[in-house]
């Protein structure tokens, strides 16, 4: 009977330590937001974000990334903290946004807005 008790006791200890490591995990990671990278210019030398529309959740990030054509800005309509009206010159220049509210945002460059430089974003 002494390992019989010895065991049971043995297999709560075993059992409570698996669940405060794995507590870790679940309260970890529904916190981590992403980052979602745009590109300012695309690829091809078209004036346009890449991709044109991104879908993110709550609480993510949007990096734009100055890619080709320079010089590019972000402003996203109605949200000025949002939006980044200095332009960017070099490759490899960012900006970022972290979007905490669902909803529908677009976003356009300044300079080349009038060229269809327009980019929606859609926060879950």
């Amino acid at each position: 009977m002494g390992t019989t008790k010895m065991s049971k006791k043995l297999g709560l200890l075993i059992a409570t330590v698996a669940l405060f490591i794995s507590s870790f995990f679940v309260a970890v990671n529904p916190a981590s937001a992403d980052t979602v990278e745009v590109k300012m210019g695309a690829d091809n030398g078209m004036l346009a974000f890449q991709p044109k529309q991104v879908e993110i959740a709550a609480g993510d990030t949007v990096k734009w990334v100055n890619n080709k054509l320079a010089p590019h800005n972000v402003v996203v309509e109605g949200q000025a903290s949002l939006s980044h009206k200095g332009l960017v010159f070099s490759p490899g220049d960012s900006y970022e946004s972290t979007f905490n509210e669902p909803g529908e945002y677009t976003y356009y460059c300044e300079p080349h807005r009038g060229a269809g430089m327009v980019g929606k974003i859609i926060v879950k």
